[in-house]
């Protein structure tokens, strides 16, 4: 007979889980594993909310399991780790990201790209090497195995570095991998909300040009003055989108809806990339000229491996870069992702989980 999530492990543990595909979330007592001589065991103190979550929890992709505890921007400070543990110790800073196993032998995990073996093991809504329920980071404490716990700099704010375990390697690793990043080279962010505004600071950071597109005219003087990009227009504006035909190396596409690809695949110059990196609920269409008249790659990515995340936060620090951030109180969660539904935030929602998450008697 199969133990309730109570019984299941030894440590006990508090979080808010979905229990069914309204999405809504409420306290859950469950429990951990016991901290495993290659684990890391840390007290959460903040968690990012990711538009994945409202996805996930509402069955939106057709995977979810329940009771679901949603989370994969996760950070805290260790309080155990296991007797073959090199990498952290007691007292550090540290935080879990979107995976928390793979199968170590294939050649994506060789390469580092543990996000692309086909047996990877997402931090919730997933079953653990152990066959047991993952609980992600709207929670208490969490265990993990230190190959995918990464290391905090100092110098970084842990509730506003939360979102970079998500949405800042999801920037950071397409624009090393397709050659955006080399300095001098004029690139676009299409859509400034969370993924788009973590864009323009890595991309600035890497001395890019930037020009940013988006639908709301509101959003230019974010962009321009704060964020210091170099150009902004609207994408349903012909006039300014005929003005800038083939004057970009590059495309950070962000939009997570249905969108036409000419009009943007007409930006770049020869041999230009669009990368796709937000995620429509339906297949966009790609016509074939505007890619064979240029040599133009339309490509894809998400998120990074380990060493990757690890070196994302690492440039973070060196750049002093973090997520624009709505700290919030656990118990104000479900009204925050309503608002997320609605892009009612600028522009990543993190919830203060050391300060506001109290186990029910």
């Amino acid at each position: 007979m199969a133990k309730s999530p109570e019984q299941e492990h030894p440590i006990k543990a508090f979080g808010y889980a979905a229990r069914e595909t309204s999405g809504h979330l409420a306290p859950f007592n469950f429990s951990r594993r016991a901290t495993g001589e290659k684990d890391v065991t840390f007290k959460v103190l903040y968690c990012g909310i990711c538009h994945s979550d409202l996805h996930s929890i509402r069955n939106e992709w057709g995977d979810a399991l329940y009771p679901q505890v949603p989370g994969h921007e996760t950070v805290g400070v260790v309080t155990e780790v296991g007797s073959k543990v090199t990498k952290f110790k007691v007292g550090d800073k540290v935080g879990v990201g979107t995976l928390v196993g793979s199968c170590g032998s294939c050649d994506s995990c060789k390469s580092d790209f543990e996000n692309y073996c086909l047996k990877f093991i997402p931090t919730y809504n997933s079953i653990y090497h152990d066959g047991t329920m993952n609980y992600g980071g709207y929670s208490d404490i969490m265990v993990a195995d230190e190959h995918f716990v990464v290391g905090i700099p100092d110098n970084l704010p842990l509730d506003a570095v939360a979102p970079l375990l998500c949405a800042g390697n999801t920037i950071y690793s397409p624009m090393k991998y397709y050659g955006l990043d080399k300095p001098g080279l004029h690139i676009a962010v299409v859509g400034l909300g969370g993924l788009g505004h973590i864009a323009v600071k890595f991309a600035k950071a890497m001395g890019l040009k930037v020009t940013v597109i988006d639908v709301d005219m509101a959003k230019k003087q974010e962009a321009v003055e704060r964020l210091g990009a170099d150009d902004f227009f609207l994408s349903q504006d012909q006039e300014q989108m005929q003005a800038r035909i083939a004057t970009l190396d590059g495309i950070i596409d962000a939009v997570p809806v249905v969108h036409p690809l000419q009009p943007l695949l007409l930006l770049l110059k020869a041999h230009g990339k669009l990368v796709l990196v937000g995620i429509p609920d339906k297949p966009l269409e790609l016509p074939a000229f505007p890619l064979l008249k240029g040599r133009k790659l339309v490509g894809g990515s998400l998120m990074g491996g380990l060493k990757e995340l690890q070196e994302m936060l690492n440039f973070a620090s060196k750049h002093n870069i973090t997520a624009d951030i709505e700290l919030v109180k656990m118990d104000y969660v479900n009204t925050a992702l309503k608002r997320l539904e609605k892009a009612d935030v600028r522009y990543r929602f993190v919830i203060d989980i050391g300060n506001s998450l109290k186990p029910t008697a």
